[in-house]
């Protein structure tokens, strides 16, 4: 079987601290996932939007992994195999914010765009 290793939500809250760190923002210890993510969007919405896309965020990154690991076998591996020639069977998934936002598989170098390409018009 597979060695897998994801967490997209500390993955995403580990960029958030980043953010605020470049931003001279300190934010105080011990709060929650939730409390940062809450925080974060609170930055640019009213406080009771911030809370629902705070939860709605770390919602889908979470059914994002379960999506990953119920695809495994089927989809993910016969595909990373297929478009990089990566044949291990160690895979480290990775949330990353890179001109919108991906999950790469750091060892393939496998990438999942999360978010659409705009269409150009003809």
């Amino acid at each position: 079987m597979y060695n897998i290793e994801i967490d997209l939500v500390a993955d995403w809250v580990s960029i958030v601290k980043e953010v605020f760190r470049g931003s001279g923002i300190v934010l105080e210890d011990g709060l929650t996932t939730e409390d940062i993510a809450e925080i974060y969007f609170a930055q640019s919405l009213p406080e009771e939007e911030a809370v629902s896309l705070a939860h709605e965020t770390l919602k889908r990154l979470k059914e994002m992994e379960q999506i990953i690991a119920a695809n495994m076998d089927e989809v993910i591996v016969p595909d990373i195999r297929n478009r990089t020639g990566y044949e291990g069977d160690t895979f480290h998934f990775s949330w990353v914010f890179d001109q919108g936002e991906h999950i790469v598989e750091t060892y393939s170098e496998y990438r999942i765009p999360l978010t659409q390409e705009p269409q150009q018009s003809e």
